[in-house]
């Protein structure tokens, strides 16, 4: 410990080389098992644990794909465990693309760089680095605590969190809310207010292959049944349309607020221009006002005089909560009669009101942290295991408590390049996630 850092705690301290260390852990997932896989972070996260007496299982349902489980006893075991939990694999990373090797978690401008310093291996050394603590210094949470590392979420959880959900659904039975990733970080309004925005909904996750078939032929004759044609028009009919403005419970609060903050009026003709206001963050939020459909991947034929018989597409299609059905039917009516549908990957929007004790737990021990602090819901445009713990009818939040500077653009760092995450910030997350696990 230098001179600095003198006044901090343990854990302050300690979270630093946590989430270095984790970061060292090359744990890219590639969406296939081309990987390295979780299994050495799940090791080292089981490790720490058992330092202070947290006995934890590592559960994989395929090699190298690792979960780490543990759970807490608190004081009150007969209240409904909290469920905190966090993933292992990071999106890769070129490291001719970064200032820093991504994983190197080097520690430069006040930052730990690398893949996964904010999505999201800064929440699991926050989570580490808190229990450690308390432990050490015997202070239980007021109820049991679940923990759960997960492997797989970059890719859809399906080595992760709907593993588990599917086939150790008792792990979990009994939690009645989670906190997890994409929420609880500040967005300030002036020296003197920080809105934290708190993930209470999530857009569905609709990846979709499409596929038109015609009649194969040589390239030089004519063909009026083209599947290349016939999909090229309708990749363009998706991806040129655009939804009609939809405003559900959470987006509508948090841009209400918004509104009071910046002491302008709620104007749902022209909420494309308050959005605009929010800076960096102004893309995440926008892609809550509505539907979205983004063609991402085109195949077909293989010659260039060879009509081919088949051609294919991929479209990244996000829903808002409740709005599915209609979602769909838009879809298809976009695509025509010849195209057909088929899903990569569909996950379920999901949505929880913003009240009840944990939402004044998380407030409570910001504003302790912070003066200047308030809370607010919003949705976000991708999805988190939340979706998956979700239908074991847990209430699930983005709480990830995070102080930080108005000009790091924090939305960016999602899956962008130089990734990273300011000390002090870290450091205000142990605090303000040690005083909400006190408070729970």
């Amino acid at each position: 410990m230098t001179e600095s850092d003198r006044n901090l705690s343990p854990a302050e301290v300690e979270v630093v080389d946590l989430c270095r260390e984790l970061i060292e852990f090359d744990t890219s997932n590639y969406g296939d098992h081309s990987g390295p896989g979780e299994r050495k972070a799940a090791e080292y996260v089981a490790s720490r644990l058992d330092e202070v007496g947290v006995e934890s299982k590592i559960y994989e349902k395929h090699p190298g794909r690792s979960n780490v489980v543990a759970r807490i006893t608190g004081e009150d075991s007969s209240r409904p465990p909290l469920l905190i939990h966090g993933h292992l694999d990071v999106v890769p990373a070129a490291a001719e693309d970064w200032t820093h090797h991504p994983f190197a978690a080097e520690i430069a401008d006040g930052c730990i760089w690398g893949r996964g310093a904010i999505d999201m291996k800064n929440m699991d050394a926050m989570m580490l680095a808190v229990v450690r603590q308390r432990l050490r210094e015997g202070r239980r949470p007021p109820r049991d605590i679940v923990l759960a590392f997960l492997a797989d979420e970059e890719a859809g959880g399906t080595w992760g969190a709907q593993y588990l959900v599917d086939e150790h659904p008792e792990l979990f039975a009994d939690c009645d809310a989670a906190i997890s990733e994409v929420g609880g970080f500040s967005f300030t309004i002036n020296e003197n207010r920080r809105l934290y925005l708190v993930e209470t909904a999530e857009k569905g996750i609709a990846w979709m292959k499409l596929t038109a078939r015609g009649t194969a032929g040589h390239g030089s004759m004519t063909n009026r049944d083209n599947a290349v044609t016939e999909l090229a028009a309708a990749v363009t009919r998706l991806g040129e349309y655009e939804f009609p403005l939809h405003l559900t419970p959470t987006v509508r609060t948090f841009l209400e607020e918004i509104c009071e903050e910046f002491e302008i009026p709620f104007e749902e003709k022209n909420l494309d221009a308050t959005v605009a206001r929010l800076g960096p963050i102004a893309k995440m939020i926008g892609a809550t006002l509505r539907n979205t459909l983004n063609p991402t991947v085109l195949g077909g034929g293989y010659k260039a005089n060879v009509i081919p018989g088949e051609a294919t597409a991929q479209i990244d299609g996000r829903f808002l909560p409740g709005t599915e059905e209609e979602y769909f039917a838009k879809v298809d009516e976009l695509l025509g009669p010849k195209v057909s549908r088929e899903f990569i990957h569909h996950l379920p929007a999901v949505e929880t009101s913003f009240d009840g004790g944990l939402v004044n737990a998380m407030s409570e021990a910001l504003q302790a942290e912070d003066p200047g602090a308030k809370t607010v819901p919003y949705c976000l445009s991708g999805g988190t295991d939340a979706k998956s713990f979700s239908r074991l009818g847990i209430r699930n939040y983005g709480f990830v408590p995070l102080k930080l500077s108005p000009e790091l653009d924090f939305a960016g760092m999602f899956h962008g390049v130089d990734e990273r995450v300011p000390l002090d910030g870290l450091q205000f997350g142990v605090r303000a996630l040690d005083r909400f696990i006190s408070l729970s």
